[in-house]
C-alpha cells in the first residue's frame, strides 16, 4: 500500500480533516455559480440522472455484490438504491468536452478533488496506484479536478507529486460537484463514484480512502466483476 503522502498524515487525522474539508467545500459551493459547465446552468439536477426505463437493471445485482466489499478502508461506500444512469460533463486534457458515456464500456471510479482540499491531495497517490495496478481497457480512476482558474495548479500538482498514471480531467467551473451535492452524492471532498460498464451508478461515498489498499481493490474487482 502506498505509504507516502503529500502530507504524510495518518489515517486516523485524515477522517477527521476530511468531516472538516467536507463541511467547508459544502459552503463554499453553495455559493458556486454553475456557468458553462454542462451540468445544468441553474446548478440544479436536471439531465444528472435520465429515466432508467430498465437500463440499469442489469446494476443490481452488481451494486448487491459491491456492497458486501464495503467494509475496512472503503466502510464508507454505499450501494446506490437503485443503480441508475448518470451523465456529467467535465474537460479532458486537451481542454475538450467530456462525457461519462464516453467512458462505456469501463467500470469507472470518478473522483472530484481539488488542490486546496487536505484529503484529497492525501488520497492521490493511492488512487494512482490503483489506476497503475488495475486499470486498462475494463477500468478507469477519472480524478476530475474541480479547482477553479487556470490548469496550472492542478498540473503542477501532479507533476511534483509524480501522479503520473491518471488522466487530467477537470471543471474549472465546479458545475460537477454542484450538480452532485445537489442529489445527495457529494457534501465535501473528495467525493467518489463507481460506475458500471453502461455508466449506471454502482455506489458512492464522501471522504478519502486507501484506494490502494486490499479492502478497495477487492471492491473495485468486484464491480468490475473479477
Amino acid at each position: 500500500m502506498t505509504t507516502k503522502r503529500p502530507f504524510g498524515l495518518p489515517s486516523a487525522k485524515l477522517i477527521v480533516i476530511a468531516a472538516v474539508a467536507g463541511i467547508l467545500a459544502g459552503a463554499v459551493a453553495v455559493y458556486v455559480r454553475n456557468v458553462g459547465s454542462g451540468n445544468g446552468a441553474d446548478g440544479g439536477v436536471a439531465g444528472l440522472f435520465s429515466s432508467s426505463s430498465g437500463a440499469c437493471e442489469g446494476a443490481v445485482e452488481t451494486a448487491k455484490s459491491v456492497s458486501q466489499f464495503s467494509k475496512g478502508q472503503v466502510a464508507a461506500m454505499v450501494a446506490a438504491q437503485p443503480p441508475r444512469p448518470i451523465s456529467l460533463v467535465f474537460k479532458g486534457a486537451d481542454g475538450k468536452e467530456l462525457k461519462t458515456a464516453d467512458f462505456a464500456g469501463k467500470t469507472v471510479l470518478l473522483n472530484l478533488w481539488a488542490t486546496w482540499c487536505v484529503p484529497c491531495r492525501e488520497e492521490m497517490p493511492a488512487l494512482n496506484a490503483l489506476q497503475k495496478e488495475v486499470g486498462g481497457k475494463d477500468f478507469e480512476v477519472v480524478a476530475v479536478n474541480i479547482d477553479t482558474g487556470s490548469d496550472d495548479k492542478p498540473r503542477n500538482f501532479l507533476t511534483d507529486y509524480k501522479i503520473d498514471d491518471l488522466g487530467f480531467y477537470r471543471d474549472s467551473s465546479m458545475g460537477v460537484f454542484n450538480v452532485l451535492k445537489k442529489e445527495g452524492l457529494a457534501f465535501g471532498l473528495p467525493a467518489t463514484l463507481i460506475l458500471d460498464r453502461k455508466g449506471c451508478l454502482i455506489s458512492s461515498m464522501n471522504g478519502p480512502a486507501a484506494w490502494d489498499s486490499p479492502d478497495a481493490k477487492a471492491l473495485v474487482k468486484a464491480a468490475i466483476g473479477l
